[in-house]
């Protein structure tokens, strides 16, 4: 069956699913999925998602759910996978002025960042941009 074949008694590295983002992602997906109480014995827990990458960059995981930026950043991994959008809450990263802090150079580079210019750059690094 699936969730078992691509491990070959490997383990399957994430970011800690109990403090992790990318973890707490991982584990809402494989829910979704139906693939968790299978899956979550074959853990290899990481501390931080870049744990769970170095994993299968080493090639002490065989497989691993880390974010796409991340995966498309490492030289040691192939992305053989994604999840559906809908099985996980979205991961976003938003941008806002601080009060206060408002000012032409902050205003400017706020710009820059919501333009073209700066979503070529983040699709590039395998980020999407509203």
């Amino acid at each position: 069956d699936f969730p078992k074949r691509p491990l070959n008694g490997g383990r399957l590295a994430v970011g800690d699913p109990q403090h992790v983002p990318a973890g707490i992602y991982a584990k809402e997906a494989l829910q979704k999925l139906g693939a968790w109480q299978t899956l979550e014995p074959k853990l290899a827990p990481g501390e931080d998602v870049r744990g769970a990458l170095a994993l299968v960059e080493r090639n002490e995981a065989p497989l691993g759910i880390v974010y796409g930026s991340d995966a498309v950043a490492s030289k040691g991994v192939n992305v053989v996978a994604t999840f559906p959008e809908d099985s996980h809450k979205k991961v976003e990263y938003p941008i806002a002025i601080v009060e206060g802090h408002k000012n032409a150079a902050v205003s400017a580079f706020y710009d820059y960042l919501k333009g073209p210019q700066a979503s070529t750059i983040f699709k590039r690094y395998g980020f999407t941009t509203k």
